[in-house]
């Protein structure tokens, strides 16, 4: 249940083989971006990412997920009186809303509740918070998927998303929870406008002993390309090409997004294998625009909804779930490594309404 990817076959490397730095050959068009080519990153807390954790590990999780979505469960603190009445109801419609939670989820939310109020006789509110969970994990449900990992070598990920959802971010912390789960992984600077950009992949790329495929400036999707031949020709197992942060508005930049995946066909059959949309919790309903517009666009395989901790908009995930269903991989509570976890729909739900 809590394993950080689900793997299509059995992939066994040696310790070697795992920590070995990938080199990549050198082009006119493109560099690796070796450890000795970026300053030296201060030590990070990394996480053993491992199919079946110790249970205190997954008690620091849940923990950790309660605190981070502190802000969004003291919207839904409202089961403290002693009888289920309209006013009741008044306060968790509003209280779902604030949470944005979204109209169409809430409407469903509090049919259901009150149906169930009159089926099953309930009398107390602690009765409709606890109806309350199962149905939002019900709703939730469906978003829950592992990414899986060993199906295609490589399996070729391209990730995307506005500026400042976290994703340059989101990539180191994917790819140190690959390689705990025995995966070799190739990064591609697809952000060719932002110098930032390049530099935060490489820094990531210098922690976790990966090279990173960059150039200074010029077409994103020759550095996808050349990644992915670097990839098939080291037999890396996982390729990550992070791309440049644009608004789905911005009609020109989203051509190249779909260009960017077009050459990625051309270098692999049927890559890219996952499209990932990295969402920042804080944007609420904004984000469900995010994803209909970048799932027309490219065809989104699944969502990682970042920077939940401290927000009180955690109930866009229902909105999702709700509007525009696609799989959410991973959420973000925190800034570090470990606070990138899997999503549970159970887990969640229980910690919004803890």
């Amino acid at each position: 249940m809590f394993s950080f990817f689900k793997k299509k076959t059995d992939v066994t490397k040696t310790k070697e083989e795992i920590s070995k730095p990938v080199l990549s050959d050198d082009t006119h068009e493109t560099s690796a971006i070796s450890e000795s080519s970026v300053p030296d990153a201060a030590n990070i807390e990394t996480s053993q990412a491992i199919a079946k954790p110790e249970e205190e590990k997954k008690q620091s999780w849940l923990t950790r997920l309660k605190a981070g979505l502190a802000r969004t469960s003291a919207n839904l603190n409202i089961f403290g009186g002693t009888k289920i009445d309209e006013e009741l109801f008044e306060e968790l419609e509003t209280a779902l809303l604030v949470s944005d939670v979204g109209l169409p989820a809430t409407e469903y939310l509090l049919d259901t509740l009150r149906k169930k109020v009159k089926e099953e006789h309930l009398t107390q509110p602690s009765e409709i918070k606890a109806e309350l969970a199962k149905l939002l994990t019900g709703l939730l449900a469906p978003l829950q998927k592992s990414l899986e990992i060993g199906r295609h070598s490589p399996l070729i990920v391209m990730m995307t998303g506005v500026n400042g959802a976290g994703k340059t971010t989101t990539i180191g912390k994917l790819a140190r929870h690959l390689q705990n789960n025995n995966q070799t992984v190739l990064l591609a600077a697809g952000d060719t406008f932002r110098a930032a950009a390049r530099e935060q992949l490489a820094v990531w790329g210098n922690r976790n002993q990966i090279t990173v495929i960059a150039q200074e400036s010029g077409d994103p999707a020759a550095v996808a390309f050349d990644a992915v031949q670097s990839a098939k020709a080291k037999n890396i197992d996982v390729v990550m090409v992070d791309t440049a942060g644009r608004l789905p508005t911005q009609l020109h930049l989203m051509e190249e997004l779909r260009k960017i995946k077009r050459v990625i066909g051309k270098g692999m059959d049927e890559a890219p294998h996952e499209i990932i949309l990295v969402i920042d919790g804080n944007t609420g309903q904004n984000a469900l625009a995010q994803v209909k517009a970048f799932d027309e666009a490219l065809g989104l395989t699944g969502l990682i909804v970042t920077k939940l901790d401290g927000t009180p908009k955690g109930g866009i995930l229902a909105a999702i779930a709700k509007n525009h269903p696609v799989p959410v991989y991973f959420i973000g509570v925190g800034e570090k490594i470990e606070d990138l976890q899997p999503f549970v729909a159970e887990e969640f739900s229980n910690a919004l309404l803890s």
